[in-house]
């Protein structure tokens, strides 16, 4: 099997688990070495494991930083603590690719809307991101095959009710998304992918009312229509109430890893519909 990313240095946040673990996984396979970042230490254990089955299955270094991203020197920390694990008085520090995955999503209607809420999900969703690409940009190539894919959401443009701000920080990582790829020319690609709904525990929290007011979106996007035979007989059945599937994370984890490939290079500045048709931007 081709290796692409071959002895790549690839950080992902929120790697522990959902669309995070699916793109290790996938990295994992084209050769990339891993720091998988988490936030609660709750994971830790989650996280250790993880890195070893991607280690022994795949013959690369995979490293579990847990970093409290919302804080404001948990970004820094991510690089720093990276670092010290991948570089040698021989061996500079360089990162190839960085996946701005991890995000948090607290949705309310408009008067519940509180301002710890708002300030909370720009800490996570917007400025750690931006933190985490300064306190890496020193260490990025300098020839301009390095990858940034940040992980936005169709939230940015369907204007979801309950979704003020979770649509808010996606719009504007989508945003710095256009001027990174402008301010970093010279080190690498910056892409953004936005999914739909994607399976796993985020998607599983949404209300009822939420998930009624998303169906129509779902019965109209192509990917995500069942089908008896080829899907899961449950999944089948769940889409006679939802209206459709949900993506399986390793669908849009095989969006995120192909931009992190060399064929990618043409592609920057760019928001890579991964929704199975929910959203078609120009």
């Amino acid at each position: 099997m081709s290796r692409p990313l071959e002895g790549k240095l690839a950080i992902i946040t929120g790697a522990s688990r959902g669309i995070g673990a699916a793109i290790a996984e996938n990295l994992a396979a084209k050769g990339a070495n891993l720091v998988l970042g988490y936030t609660s230490p709750s994971s830790t254990v989650q996280a250790a494991e993880f890195a070893a089955q991607l280690s022994s299955t795949h013959s690369v270094r995979a490293i579990p930083i847990q970093s409290d991203l919302s804080s404001p020197s948990g970004p820094s920390h991510l690089i720093t603590t990276a670092k010290s694990h991948f570089s040698t008085p021989s061996t500079p520090f360089r990162i190839d690719i960085i996946i701005n995955n991890a995000g948090i999503a607290l949705n309310a209607m408009l008067p519940a809307v509180t301002i710890p809420d708002f300030e909370a999900t720009y800490r996570v969703n917007v400025l750690a991101p931006l933190l985490v690409v300064q306190a890496a940009q020193p260490y990025l190539p300098t020839d301009r095959t390095g990858r940034i894919v940040n992980i936005s959401s169709v939230s940015s443009s369907t204007g979801f009710v309950t979704q003020s701000v979770y649509g808010g920080t996606k719009a504007a990582l989508e945003a710095m998304t256009r001027t990174w790829s402008r301010e970093l020319a010279e080190n690498c690609t910056v892409n953004a992918v936005n999914p739909g709904p994607v399976e796993g525990p985020m998607y599983a929290s949404n209300t009822p009312e939420f998930l009624a007011g998303i169906k129509g979106w779902i019965m109209h996007t192509p990917g995500m229509a069942a089908r008896e035979g080829v899907d899961a007989p449950e999944v089948v059945a769940d889409a006679k109430e939802s209206g459709g599937r949900p993506a399986h994370t390793y669908e849009v984890a095989g969006v995120a890893g192909m931009l992190c490939t060399p064929d990618a290079q043409w592609v920057t500045g760019q928001v890579v519909c991964a929704n199975g048709g929910m959203v078609m931007l120009h």
